[in-house]
């Protein structure tokens, strides 16, 4: 296939997608960027995340709900996208446990109006942002695509695994092509600061304790930015057909090794506010990259120790 050269890139404002967007601006694609601007977390600082892609000619933002059936079939019919990746999603895995019935709204729902504005407009390229919390409690590893993944333990698991069937339903009734990336834990500059190494640090840096659930040794497959997005990218340039595919670094990490990176990398030490497990958690995530690895060259490159650094000298630079 030919490279994506008009693309469409949904949750652009946020942690991933803005990255996302320099990428493909920097290699000469011209992007629309769409966002709602959910409340989650400040509007300032994604429109900070945006303050480069604005800057260019081949950028276009558009403030829109992706539920919208009416302005997504505008959208789709005003640039005929070549290539789609679509990241918008209510996040959080304790979030949704509040608000089950809003995940299932925005993040079923709304992926289903993507795929079906995209069906309308000649079939391009797609890229759904699936997670890892579809492989819900394991104390196995590494994760393999051919795991069973029929037990989510979270209303957001849930609804990742509802957008991965709906994705093949639409490649497999009606031709669109589709890869869903299986995104293990992402970090690294303009994290959220929901998620833990952000907020680990920002509470530390601040002399406040930080919140540990259960006894630390929680494992996470902690994926820098960069390696994601290069993963991103080459399955946006792959015509898979369908396919499911693991984006992680292969690794494992708990979080008291987490703290104790931060610690060295701020110069502090931290204060921990310990608590009871919370419903929803995993006790680990470990991607098996093999496959992404053999169908598009997915390596990534950089490791945790490098990682944790980058991103402390982008949060030291904001303040």
């Amino acid at each position: 296939m030919t490279r994506p050269e008009r693309v469409l890139v949904t949750g652009a404002a946020g942690f991933i997608g803005s990255t996302l967007v320099e990428r493909l601006l920097a290699e000469g694609r011209s992007v629309v960027g769409l966002d709602n601007f959910d409340p989650f977390y400040a509007e300032s600082e994604k429109l900070r995340n945006l303050e480069t892609a604005l800057t260019s000619d081949r950028y276009r933002l558009v403030r829109s709900d992706i539920r919208d059936a009416d302005r997504m079939e505008q959208v789709f019919a005003s640039e005929r996208f070549d290539g789609v990746v679509h990241l918008a999603a209510l996040a959080g895995v304790r979030p949704s446990l509040e608000r089950p019935a809003d995940y299932a709204d925005v993040n079923v729902l709304g992926t289903a109006r993507i795929l079906e504005a995209a069906v309308s407009q000649g079939n391009p390229q797609i890229v759904f942002a699936s997670s890892s919390s579809v492989y819900g409690e394991r104390e196995d590893g590494p994760f393999l695509e051919t795991d069973s993944v029929e037990r989510p333990v979270s209303p957001y698991a849930a609804s990742k695994r509802a957008g991965e069937l709906l994705a093949h339903t639409f490649h497999h009734a009606l031709g669109l092509p589709v890869t869903c990336a299986r995104i293990f834990t992402c970090y690294g500059p303009r994290q959220r600061p929901d998620l833990a190494i952000r907020k680990f640090a920002d509470r530390m840096r601040r002399g406040k304790p930080i919140p540990i659930y259960g006894d630390g040794t929680a494992l996470r497959d902690f994926t820098f930015i960069d390696d994601l997005v290069d993963g991103l990218v080459r399955a946006l340039d792959s015509d898979l057909g369908f396919a499911i595919l693991n984006f992680g670094a292969g690794r494992k990490v708990s979080v008291l090794e987490v703290v104790k990176h931060l610690e060295q990398r701020l110069g502090v030490t931290a204060e921990i506010d310990w608590q009871p497990p919370q419903t929803g958690d995993v006790p680990r995530t470990w991607a098996d990259i093999g496959a992404a690895g053999e169908a598009l060259g997915y390596s990534p490159q950089v490791d945790f120790e490098t990682g944790i650094q980058r991103f402390v000298e982008w949060l030291e630079d904001l303040t």
